[in-house]
């Protein structure tokens, strides 16, 4: 998330009431989570086993619980709690804006595109040219949608990212101040969910194609021309390349990478990132070679214990 302008070091740490470290003219242009922070950026941590990432990182500010070395170049906001203070930020910058319509005002909506009864358009929603959205559908404040773009009945685009900080009183969550992108000729599929990015965009590139009940979580990046199938679920922070296939019921857990034109077979569990231009099933999922062998030695068991009570017999 960039600011609208480019803020002083102590301007931000006043509207945090925080302690700083570095000069009070420091620049901040933005805050973002850590997987795409860029110089200028406010990046958040509040354990001691990730302020080595985070002091390391593209972010040049960095909102810590501790006072530790600063790096040559950067600066620290020094808060009793950087998630709370995060979601202040969260707030002053992007605010929780409730629309007075059905479609509000701010909303632009391309030529020839048909908005069906029912639906919700949210505050500064883009949508391009040819685009059908069918009836009771929701589009969520600040979602960017291309040119031929057709959502089918049910969908709610821009829902809140699932993360939450567990604390003595329950769950605090991480506020959402991120956008949904559909960029031309995708299509989604009746009643899927797609989250809104925490600080960037959940993004689905040109071109691909979601089935019906697919969840995608905040910050996954979906490639070009991709087929994803029913009821899939994706976590949050994926990077699925592009012309992958995903099958019906496939759960794929957060952070990580699925590369170009690998294959998926329907029920699997994707637990870590897999390469590109293969087939794949199973849980934990790996590819079809790899999966078979183990069936095969997995068969042979009745078969060594047979043996080795034979032998004890003996």
């Amino acid at each position: 998330m960039k600011f609208p302008k480019p803020y002083s070091l102590k301007q931000i740490a006043d509207l945090i009431d925080c302690q700083f470290v570095g000069d009070d003219n420091y620049p901040v242009l933005g805050m973002n989570e850590i997987h795409v922070v860029e110089p200028g950026d406010i990046v958040f941590v509040d354990h001691p086993k990730y302020y080595d990432k985070a002091l390391h990182s593209a972010a040049t500010i960095v909102l810590i619980n501790k006072e530790v070395e600063c790096p040559k170049g950067k600066a620290l906001l020094v808060s009793d709690d950087p998630f709370r203070d995060f979601n202040k930020l969260t707030d002053y910058f992007k605010p929780f804006v409730a629309s007075e319509a059905s479609i509000a005002s701010s909303a632009k909506i391309g030529r020839h595109t048909i908005i069906q009864p029912n639906c919700f358009i949210g505050n500064n929603v883009v949508i391009g040219d040819n685009c059908v959205i069918h009836a009771n559908v929701s589009i969520y404040d600040d979602t960017v949608i291309g040119d031929n773009v057709t959502i089918h009945s049910g969908c709610i685009l821009g829902a809140n990212a699932f993360y939450y900080k567990k604390r003595t009183e329950g769950y605090d969550r991480l506020k959402s101040g991120g956008r949904v992108v559909l960029e031309d000729n995708v299509d989604l599929g009746a009643s899927c969910t797609i989250d809104r990015g925490v600080t960037a965009d959940t993004r689905i590139k040109a071109g691909s194609k979601i089935d019906n009940q697919v969840q995608i979580g905040h910050d996954t990046i979906i490639g070009e021309k991709c087929l994803i199938a029913s009821q899939v679920g994706i976590a949050g922070c994926v990077i699925i390349e592009d012309e992958v296939t995903i099958w019906g019921q496939v759960g794929v857990t957060s952070g990580i990478t699925i590369g170009a034109k690998a294959v998926i077979s329907a029920k699997a569990g994707v637990s870590k990132s897999l390469e590109g231009g293969k087939s794949y099933f199973g849980i934990p999922a790996d590819d079809f070679r790899s999966k078979y062998k183990e069936i095969a030695s997995i068969r042979k068991i009745p078969e060594i214990l047979e043996k080795l009570n034979n032998q004890d017999k003996t």
